[in-house]
């Protein structure tokens, strides 16, 4: 079992604080045994197991606590005296109007709690009113390529070619036949979340008259293959909807909005604003979105070759996410900055490119890069190590390398 080092370390540091725990991700990416390694770290610093209380609402053994007032009562009876009891609630949004028990069980005293849930609007509506101020978000990741290497015991280029077609779901990390049972896995994956989780997100549209259901899967499923093949261009409702009536059928772009938000919310793709680095403002067009996993990309567009750059920078995306960054699409006059990352008060200018030997690409690469005027670290990343080195303060990285370096 790979130990999700980074996560557990942001668990450890709010431990014991007056805050709920919410850790997010897509399914099965890992959140149940996230859990499970952070209820054996507890239990290393001497926390006795009758101080560890852990629900997953997914086993049929807790099917009589799917009502928010049992769950509180069988919670309450649990709890023990004079110590912490550390709760911990896994895909509690199964549990209807489990913002109700989660807010009371939070105001009780020597409860340290935790949820996990495969939804945003986990944190979106009663909940975020109900514990505003009083929760922080973890959001959990598929592995990491060096979390993916550890797992499978490889390294090198061939390793990130194995990890761009299979993605990095902890499960296909521990198959011996990548290949011939990886593809089954994730069909199964992305077909669980678009029955589950948009039939979940039927029953809240139940109690929200002004949203639209997504009741047609074929289009949904159209949807999720269209901005699957768009992963590092930018894309707007209008674009999708041009698509959609390309194929013969006609879609407003109110509905391509709201079927790209039921994509967005169970975490399979996630949207980036275009920042103008001039202007110092978002703006509020053509955003992009990259998708969680790669293995869940090729699954969608197995019959089609996409290009190696965007790969590449879908992984980079979320590497940043990752090591704690805000990330932004920049863009400054004509020309676009792949990534504008922000951590604290520390920026950094990313370029993403497949290679680096050609010299157009290479001018393409460093030119928006020369023209940013303050003094933020500036780097590209590319698959090629005939370019590695420093041009003009200016730093080419091998992605590999990069990946899997240590970082703060």
């Amino acid at each position: 079992m790979i130990q999700r080092i980074e996560y557990l370390k942001a668990l450890d540091l709010w431990r014991d604080k007056n805050v709920i725990k919410v850790i997010t991700g897509i399914r099965r990416c890992g959140k149940s045994t996230l859990l499970e390694q952070f209820q054996e770290q507890l239990r290393k610093s001497g926390v006795e197991d009758a101080q560890i209380l852990s629900l997953n609402f997914e086993k049929l053994d807790y099917e009589d606590l799917l009502d928010y007032k049992a769950l509180y009562q069988y919670v309450m009876s649990r709890l023990q005296e004079g110590k912490t009891t550390y709760v911990f609630l896994d895909e509690v949004q199964l549990v209807p109007d489990f913002q109700k028990a989660v807010d009371s069980l939070y105001i009780q005293n020597n409860v340290d709690l935790y949820i996990t849930g495969s939804n945003a609007w986990l944190l979106s509506g009663e909940l975020a009113t109900l514990l505003s101020g009083r929760y922080v978000e973890i959001n959990l990741l598929p592995f990491s390529f060096a979390e993916y290497c550890r797992a499978r015991e490889v390294s090198g280029d061939a390793a990130l070619a194995e990890y761009m077609r299979w993605g990095g779901f902890p499960y296909v990390a521990s198959l011996d036949k990548v290949p011939e049972q990886a593809d089954t896995y994730l069909e199964g994956i992305y077909n669980t979340i678009i029955v589950k989780d948009i039939d979940l997100r039927q029953r809240r549209r139940e109690y929200d008259p002004n949203k639209r259901k997504v009741t047609d899967i074929t289009l949904l499923k159209n949807i999720s293959r269209f901005l699957a093949g768009s992963v590092g261009s930018p894309v707007s409702d209008k674009s999708i909807a041009d698509y959609i009536t390309s194929s013969g059928r006609r879609v407003s772009q109110s509905t391509i909005s709201d079927y790209v938000e039921a994509l967005v919310e169970p975490y399979i793709f996630y949207p980036v604003q275009r920042f103008d680095v001039s202007g110092k403002q978002l703006l509020k067009q053509n955003r992009k979105l990259y998708i969680a996993d790669l293995g869940l990309r090729h699954h969608l567009l197995a019959r089609r070759e996409y290009d190696l750059g965007y790969s590449l920078e879908n992984i980079v995306y979320f590497e940043l996410l990752r090591r704690g960054y805000r990330v932004n699409v920049g863009k400054l006059g004509q020309r676009e900055i792949d990534f504008v990352a922000e951590k604290n008060t520390r920026k950094v200018y990313v370029q993403v490119t497949a290679s680096m030997t050609d010299t157009a690409v290479f001018e393409r690469e460093m030119a928006p890069l020369r023209a940013i005027r303050d003094n933020y670290p500036k780097i590209v990343l590319t698959l090629d190590r005939f370019t590695v080195g420093s041009y003009e303060g200016i730093e080419v990285i091998n992605a590999v390398d990069w990946l899997t370096e240590k970082y703060d």
